[in-house]
């Protein structure tokens, strides 16, 4: 009986000493069980439509990424591993098909255009698979109204769908941002547009009267406030950012401390940004998702082990600039006219920054009252494992995916 007794204490003393690895593993097994695969957790889908428009005939290349697709049609992933492969495109080429005409539509006068359906391929961008769709429309006349309209995800209020279009109408560029419920781009074509794209040499007289390709309704799609909108969804998405901003904050620190890491974070993704999307700055999509990842686990790990917090903005710096490529794919794959990018990256980035002062304003007040608890310590220690674990369930999966 004292031995069993005796057996007992020990084990009791084990378990009461060694809470924190016990703690550790508990989380570690939740984690794991409640994470959703990679594939599973679709948060964002993003399509890309690039519309050529001359005097012969109107080209539009509609690009899905692959995961979207398997969504909206499950039987072509034949194999059922998430990944669609060229055999499976060609086998389901038909039904793909109906799916783009059925769900894209370009009309001329309220009247909807029937296309033909040219190439389907994979394509790859950003370390993700696309598939890339061909269609040909028809060339349209001066004073034709045209208007280009995406129902993918119309009704899908989970699903938080963007289609970003770069058009060249008779040599003239323009950018559109078609998400939420503004799901139109309408141009008028006018008849000086069409003279200018035919002949520039013979009419130089026309550029005082020419006037761009004009959205009849220019607030639902290519004002400045679509990319405000597209930056604000972009980071409210990014729950690795999101995660990353998070871990920062959790430890106990002065407002002053509070005020330099939000500013070098902003500073850092906002030179890396602009400098990507200008093409100036290009690192593989695997090496900067998987440092953002480590990012997160590095700042986790400072919380549990640190004892004091000090100069933490020059890391937040250094990681900004990390997650500011990473910021930077959606726009740089949209191919934005330079005349045009200037606009659409300061709004971009504004929408980025609303968000991320909206979230730091919320938590840092609930952040001092959870510093009065007793337990604001063993808050702090356990969110951070479990930021940790995100974190390195994400660098494992975007180095070996």
């Amino acid at each position: 009986m004292f031995s069993f007794f005796s057996f007992t204490r020990q084990n009791l003393s084990f378990f009461d000493k060694n809470r924190f690895f016990c703690s550790f593993l508990a989380i570690l097994l939740l984690s794991f069980i409640a994470l959703p695969k990679t594939a599973d957790a679709h948060a964002y889908s993003a399509s890309y439509s690039k519309i050529t428009m001359d005097e012969k005939e109107t080209e539009l290349v509609f690009t899905l990424d692959s995961l979207s697709l398997i969504e909206l049609l499950p039987d072509i992933d034949l194999n059922k591993n998430w990944v669609l492969e060229k055999s499976e495109i060609k086998k389901a080429r038909h039904h793909i098909e109906e799916l783009i005409t059925e769900g894209l539509t370009l009309d001329k006068n309220n009247k909807e255009i029937t296309p033909k359906v040219e190439t389907m391929k994979l394509v790859k961008k950003e370390n993700k698979e696309f598939v890339s769709t061909t269609l040909i429309f028809p060339a349209f006349k001066p004073g034709d109204t045209i208007a280009y309209n995406d129902g993918f995800y119309f009704n899908d209020t989970g699903a938080n769908y963007v289609d970003l279009i770069s058009a060249s109408v008779l040599g003239q560029t323009s950018e559109a941002v078609l998400q939420g419920k503004e799901r139109t781009w309408t141009i008028l074509l006018t008849e000086i547009q069409q003279e200018q794209g035919q002949d520039q040499t013979t009419q130089p007289d026309t550029e005082q009267k020419t006037k761009t390709a004009t959205p009849v309704q220019p607030s639902s799609t290519s004002t400045w406030f679509s990319f405000f909108k597209l930056g604000m969804l972009h980071i409210l998405t990014g729950y690795d950012h999101l995660l990353f901003l998070f871990a920062l904050l959790l430890r106990k620190q002065t407002l002053k401390q509070y005020i330099s890491i939000v500013t070098s974070f902003t500073l850092a993704h906002s030179i890396t940004l602009t400098l990507a999307v200008l093409g100036w700055i290009t690192l593989p999509s695997r090496f900067v998702e998987s440092m953002i990842a480590f990012s997160i686990c590095y700042v986790a790990l400072e919380n549990i082990f640190r004892k004091e917090i000090k100069y933490r903005w020059s890391i937040t710096f250094l990681f900004g600039l990390i997650h500011g490529l990473g910021f930077a794919s959606i726009l740089r794959e949209m191919e934005i006219a330079k005349s045009h990018l200037a606009v659409a990256l300061i709004n971009f980035n504004l929408g980025i920054e609303t968000v991320q002062l909206a979230i730091v304003l919320l938590l840092v007040p609930l952040l001092a009252y959870l510093y009065k608890l007793k337990i604001s310590q063993k808050i702090v220690r356990y969110g951070s494992i479990i930021i940790f674990i995100l974190g390195a369930i994400w660098l494992v999966q975007r180095i070996f995916s």
